[in-house]
């Protein structure tokens, strides 16, 4: 899933605690395998936005440099708009989107 080009709403939205424990049949593991996977969106934007700044970066920025640069400041605001991470997970994970697997019951299988 393209995390910029999805219909991924920027408020948050209630949810049935049945929706979310339906793949897993546990809401606790649920909640897990959507936090981990919004901890690698988040890293993934981060390094994204780094690099777009980097661009920007110079040995002899000035002040008025650092607080002019338009470019600057609006590829900032375009990545403060997206939705949260937290809320993108949620929404793959509901739509399915996400591999997981458990490692207990694959040990268990291979014992």
């Amino acid at each position: 899933m393209d995390i910029k080009k999805n219909n991924v709403p920027n408020n948050t939205i209630t949810r049935k605690l049945t929706d979310l424990d339906e793949q897993t049949g546990n809401i606790y593991e649920s909640v897990v395998i959507i936090s981990r996977r919004a901890n690698q969106i988040a890293t993934q934007l981060k390094q994204e936005l780094n690099r777009k700044l980097a661009d920007f970066s110079s040995a002899t920025d000035t002040l008025e440099e650092t607080f002019e640069n338009r470019e600057q400041i609006e590829i900032s605001r375009y990545y403060e708009r997206l939705p949260k991470p937290t809320l993108i997970a949620t929404e793959e994970f509901l739509e399915k989107e996400v591999y997981f697997r458990n490692t207990a019951e694959d040990a268990d299988k291979q014992a």
